[in-house]
């Protein structure tokens, strides 16, 4: 579940947010029924502890909000994907660990 340090996003605000954001945005792509994802989740806080200030963190539950998934190509979830200037720049698909999140996300800083 989202927190303070991880936005819940909607359809309807996503672009906003990407857009708009000054440092890159991890967005974690998830659904409640998902074990992946729930293993994921506390990963994904600590992440945004961790480089609170460089990167914005979000979730976005693709059976509540579909549009933005599908325009995304979203095939399989959990998937983390990088956005600066409001543009993707990579994506992970599947459960890893913080080590693995955050030298994956380090790249893009």
């Amino acid at each position: 579940m989202p927190s303070e340090r991880v936005l819940s996003l909607q359809d309807a605000d996503f672009n906003k947010l990407i857009n708009e954001s000054t440092i890159p945005v991890l967005v974690d792509f998830w659904s409640t029924w998902c074990g992946p994802c729930k293993m994921i989740a506390p990963v994904v806080e600590e992440i945004a502890v961790e480089f609170d200030g460089k990167v914005k963190a979000g979730k976005l539950n693709v059976d509540e909000n579909q549009s933005i998934p599908a325009s995304l190509k979203i095939r399989s979830i959990p998937t983390l994907i990088v956005f600066k200037g409001g543009q993707e720049v990579d994506r992970s698909v599947g459960y890893k660990t913080k080590n693995e999140v955050r030298n994956w996300l380090t790249k893009h800083l």
